[in-house]
């Protein structure tokens, strides 16, 4: 964005910036911000301390230093109040969020959380931090609600790595699924309205996340892999007998004839051509995105046994039509398939906010190794990008020009 554009929304940026001031408690932390989250949007071709710097006016990258390490104030109390403002420009009771994670390839061995992992920005093992992210889609737009720095689990076992790089003692492993689950209800607790939540393979694994997600009242659409197990129909079960020796069965057992679960590759190999349906219900980078999509009732595994019933969703590719993508869904029995596979196509939403945000507001281009530090860059970056949305989203509505490289 450039200085001009910038000025034509001081007054809304300025406003958008008083919602965070009393966090903090320092004018000079209070006032860096904002020019730091003003150079994040700006046009630098590299978003390094001495490039933002010369930007921001100052003379040496040490005011941006203190507000990312030494300043006092809270990264996450941030988020709870930007989460509002999610809330308020963005919120729809049809809201969708969308958990995914992304790589920031790093040198050395210092910075938080950095180990050889794979990092899909790479596409492949790199040394790298991966942070976790929740995103929201809704008729606005698509903009980030959270963030975790994903600690893997030598570094949790580590002291003297946690306390180099000021890992909080409370902090303790968890998967991706488990950090994707943290941040689904902190949002809700927060009042963010979503009615669906989705993501790639990596959640949709997670029985965990299903759960807790169906538990709440809400309905996921969750990719899974060619191996997921599944039932076509609800098979028979008896309950553990009472025993007289050795040690008692909990778990019931199948009964006589009872059919064993198969593989949501191999149950769709088996769908008539009357199944499939071809949508256009996605828009890529070149246009409309179109598929074929066929979905049907199943039950899912759960501990390798028969766990609740719901949808199996597939898109495959008409050039390639054995390339398909398997999903699951606790929507309820009268969803049509266009909405499945409306919800299903919205999960790369979040692969476009990192994407904007990597090119606009500098997601990617920080030099912090402290846990605390990561997560304030990563946190005003965030803040940057939904302000760009929600400035395009206002510009579409008054009818006015609309810089297309702002976040959409």
């Amino acid at each position: 964005m450039t200085s001009a554009e910038l000025d034509q929304w001081a007054d809304d940026f300025a406003a958008f910036h008083a919602r965070f001031a009393h966090l903090f408690v320092r004018s000079e932390p209070r006032e860096q911000a904002a020019k730091y989250l003003r150079a994040l949007m700006g046009r630098i071709e590299r978003k390094n301390g001495w490039q933002m710097a010369e930007v921001m006016g100052d003379q040496t990258p040490d005011a941006t230093e203190r507000l990312l390490y030494q300043a006092h104030w809270d990264a996450d109390a941030v988020r709870d109040v930007y989460v509002q403002f999610v809330r308020e420009k963005f919120g729809d009771a049809d809201g969708i969020g969308v958990v995914d994670e992304s790589g920031f390839i790093k040198k050395g061995a210092h910075s938080v959380g950095v180990k050889r992992q794979y990092c899909g920005t790479a596409g492949k093992v790199e040394n790298c931090q991966i942070g976790t992210f929740l995103s929201y889609a809704s008729a606005g737009g698509h903009v980030f609600i959270d963030r975790r720095l994903y600690l893997p689990a030598e570094w949790c076992a580590d002291a003297e790595r946690r306390a180099q790089a000021k890992v909080p003692v409370a902090v303790e492993f968890q998967t991706k699924p488990q950090q994707a689950i943290a941040m689904l209800e902190s949002a809700w607790a927060h009042g963010v309205p979503m009615r669906w939540v989705c993501g790639d393979e990596v959640y949709g694994e997670s029985t965990a996340l299903r759960e807790v997600v169906a538990g709440s009242g809400r309905w996921y659409v969750l990719a899974v892999r060619t191996t997921e197990p599944i039932w076509l129909t609800r098979p028979a079960l008896e309950a553990p007998q009472p025993q007289t020796r050795g040690r008692p069965r909990t778990r019931p057992r199948w009964a006589a004839g009872t059919p064993t679960a198969t593989t949501v590759q191999a149950a769709v190999s088996a769908w008539p051509a009357r199944d499939w349906h071809r949508l256009t219900v996605t828009e890529g980078e070149k246009g409309p995105l179109t598929y074929d999509w066929a979905c049907r009732r199943i039950v899912e595994s759960r501990d390798q046994l028969p766990g609740p019933d719901g949808w199996l969703l597939v898109r495959r590719s008409i050039s390639d039509p054995t390339e398909l993508a398997y999903y699951v869904s606790n929507a309820p029995v009268d969803t049509p398939v266009l909405k499945l596979a409306q919800v299903a196509s919205t999960r790369y939403t979040v692969e476009q906010c990192i994407k904007e945000s990597k090119r606009e507001t500098g997601l990617d281009e920080y030099e912090v190794r402290y846990w605390h530090s990561w997560h304030r860059h990563i946190t005003l970056s965030m803040m940057a990008h939904a302000w760009l949305a929600s400035i395009r989203s206002q510009a579409i509505e008054k009818g006015g020009p609309v810089n297309h490289s702002w976040p959409n």
